[in-house]
């Protein structure tokens, strides 16, 4: 029986270890605050000196900001051998015991690891969060419950997608788009989350990396809320397949995060639902002209709030476009 039992011991260590920070429960803290650093658009490329600028921000961000979660918002990565790339793309995050989460950008999957293996490589890394559903399309479609202060109850939801890469509809050029399949498993998530709430939306986020149509929509409106860089067109997908009217109907989601378009780092108020891209991570392996150079976006939650504190952390510490969302829209 001790020897069962031992054994049975042993096997569960092995897999919580395998697992990464799985068994780590995300937490509102005793001030009932949750903070979380995006990444985005890192580029990563092994062995070339460009990337140090990446890695150089990202530990200057951790340990000014010292969050609870770093999601990296896609294109972690930019040339082979992936995995080595990957390695030195996290370490930042992985050494200071930061749990993380990721979701793929068009970029990651171009060189010698498709989606899946990218997925299963990072599985072993301490702290990983990231997740995949089986069923629908996209690799990396998964939710994060952040627990309230007291651990009694989910008080927040975040909901990564897989914005996928490119189309393969020979008559849709361009990017690909999130699929009506992955518009429904958020329907399905919001709604068991809501049910669990006692009817009510739990506040919610949601991370991918490819801006959805209504990114683009938003900025021909001359009276929108707007703070923040925009120094390229929105490089969104030709086919809309409604996640942000689901999200509307839904009334969970206040902010969506994404990168993709390294120049712009704004936030816009789409009918109530904070629209916004990360700030460019990356060094010099790739275009890079946002003024006062890369960085991070950092979003702050308050615990029973539907509210969002967000702003950007460049270089020196430097902290720009301080939003407090909705407040500061109305």
């Amino acid at each position: 029986m001790k020897f069962t039992t031992a054994i049975y011991t042993l096997a569960l260590a092995f897999i919580l270890c395998i697992g990464g920070a799985k068994a780590q429960e995300l937490r509102f803290n005793s001030n009932h605050k949750f903070k979380i650093v995006q990444f985005t658009d890192v580029h990563w490329i092994y062995d070339d000196p460009k990337s140090e600028e990446a890695a150089e921000r990202m530990c200057e961000v951790l340990d000014a900001e010292k969050p609870d979660l770093v999601v990296y918002t896609g294109d972690v990565i930019f040339a082979k051998p992936a995995a080595k790339a990957l390695d030195r793309a996290l370490e930042p995050v992985i050494e200071r015991g930061i749990p993380f989460a990721v979701t793929w950008g068009n970029h990651d999957d171009e060189h010698d690891m498709t989606r899946a293996q990218l997925s299963a490589y990072i599985q072993q890394k301490r702290g990983n969060l990231t997740s995949h559903t089986e069923g629908i399309s996209g690799q990396t479609n998964y939710t994060l419950s952040v627990m309230s202060s007291d651990g009694k109850r989910d008080a927040a939801v975040l909901y990564i997608f897989d914005s996928n890469s490119y189309s393969s509809n020979e008559k849709v050029k361009g990017y690909d788009w999130i699929k009506h399949d992955q518009v429904a498993w958020y329907i399905e998530q919001s709604k068991a989350f809501t049910a669990k709430n006692g009817g009510t939306p739990l506040p919610a986020l949601a991370f991918f990396h490819i801006p959805l149509p209504e990114m683009y929509y938003s900025t021909t409106n001359q009276n929108i809320y707007m703070v923040g860089t925009r120094k390229e067109m929105v490089c969104a997908p030709e086919i809309n397949t409604g996640l942000a009217s689901a999200m509307l109907s839904a009334g969970d989601v206040m902010g969506v995060f994404v990168g993709h378009d390294h120049v712009n780092d704004y936030v816009v108020d789409w009918y109530g639902i904070l629209m916004g891209y990360g700030r460019f991570t990356g060094g010099k392996t790739v275009y890079h002209d946002i003024p006062q150079g890369n960085g991070a976006r950092v979003i702050e939650l308050t615990e029973g709030s539907r509210d969002i504190h967000t702003w950007i952390r460049i270089k020196d510490g430097k902290v720009i476009n301080e939003v407090n969302f909705p407040a500061d829209a109305e």
